[in-house]
């Protein structure tokens, strides 16, 4: 499961990356789709954190 989530978010960073790519984004436009899109998957997995450490996982 952890490694098909991990194949799932680089894609998902490949499709942002062809995304700024398509619409020439530039690399302000770039950064900027990378650090608003990212900030979902970081709230992933701060929230898969902070589930194991309650439920004892660590």
């Amino acid at each position: 499961m952890v490694a098909m989530i991990t194949g799932l978010v680089g894609f998902m960073g490949f499709i942002v990356w062809d995304l700024a790519k398509r619409s020439k984004a530039g690399r302000w436009g770039t950064l900027v789709l990378f650090f608003a899109l990212g900030l979902g998957v970081l709230g992933f997995v701060i929230k898969t954190v902070v589930i194991e450490s309650i439920e004892g996982g660590f």
